[in-house]
């Protein structure tokens, strides 16, 4: 059954895709050591197409599957049920961290490369700020890992796409880390390891939830898992990546991002019937 092929297959495979995932908040940071301006334009449409990408393969793939793994354990009616709680159970744990974290610690904000050009302010109080920020999306990207891994162990082309979305939702994020961690130290080097370690959080959720769940996997445990999948990531494209995009964005690039992202996913898992 599809809950022994997630046991025995894919694991390194769906670990490697979230440490890639993950780790890719340290591009952010070289962007923003490296690059004289920010490229709103194209930040915008990444950010579009990374919701895209999640929204879509939530509602039309993982969410299917989660619901088809229920209906087999439990009958049509009730699995039905348990998958639209599933669903709304990721939303909840998500919007839960999010209301955890102060709002002024929270670095999902969009900044762009040309604030690292500001005075450096050497504060005490900005120190422990640079480092509750970096914690902070330390604690945030944990169930992005697991929506990351869990993706990939069902199908790897799943897991190709909700790598790259995730990856994509990462680069800004690690520029809106390294900024104000590079005003709380004055160290480039600081802030960029501070917010590329910001992103080990992803592999290590996975492996957490994977030993911790391993043992009791069936088709309810897949099921609820990926209904929560699917919740987390499209509270994290309506909540993070749109917003964002928008901030960035000068016109409709962001929609235009969307629609793209939306088209190149339901392209590769035609291409893959």
């Amino acid at each position: 059954m599809l809950h022994g092929v997630i046991v025995n297959d894919h694991v390194l495979l769906a670990f490697a895709f979230t440490v890639i995932a993950g780790l890719s908040t340290g591009i952010g940071s070289a962007i923003a050591f490296f690059s004289k301006r920010t490229n709103k334009a194209f930040l915008s449409m990444a950010l579009g197409f990374s919701a895209g990408v999640m929204i879509y393969v939530s509602m039309i793939e993982i969410f299917v599957k989660a619901k088809d793994a229920l209906a087999e354990a439990h009958g049509e009616v009730i699995g039905a049920w348990v998958t639209v709680a599933g669903f709304f159970g990721g939303m909840f744990v998500i919007a839960l961290i999010d209301r955890l974290i102060p709002s002024h610690e929270n670095p999902h904000e969009a900044r762009a490369v040309e604030d690292m050009q500001a005075p450096v302010s050497r504060d005490a109080r900005l120190m422990r700020m640079g480092l509750l920020t970096a914690l902070a999306i330390g604690i945030h990207n944990f169930p992005e890992g697991l929506a990351t891994f869990f993706g990939a162990l069902t199908d790897p082309t799943i897991g190709i796409a909700i790598t790259v979305a995730i990856a994509i939702h990462n680069i800004p994020e690690g520029i809106s880390v390294s900024v104000p961690v590079f005003f709380a130290t004055g160290s480039k080097r600081k802030a960029f390891w501070l917010s590329f370690l910001s992103g080990v959080s992803e592999p290590v959720g996975a492996l957490l939830g994977y030993t911790l769940l391993r043992p009791f996997f069936s088709p309810t445990i897949f099921g609820l898992l990926f209904a929560s999948v699917a919740g987390i990531m499209v509270f994290i494209s309506l909540d993070e990546l749109l917003p964002t995009a928008k901030e960035y964005d000068t016109g409709h690039v962001a929609i235009y991002g969307l629609i793209l992202g939306m088209a190149v996913m339901a392209l590769s898992l035609l291409l893959f019937l």
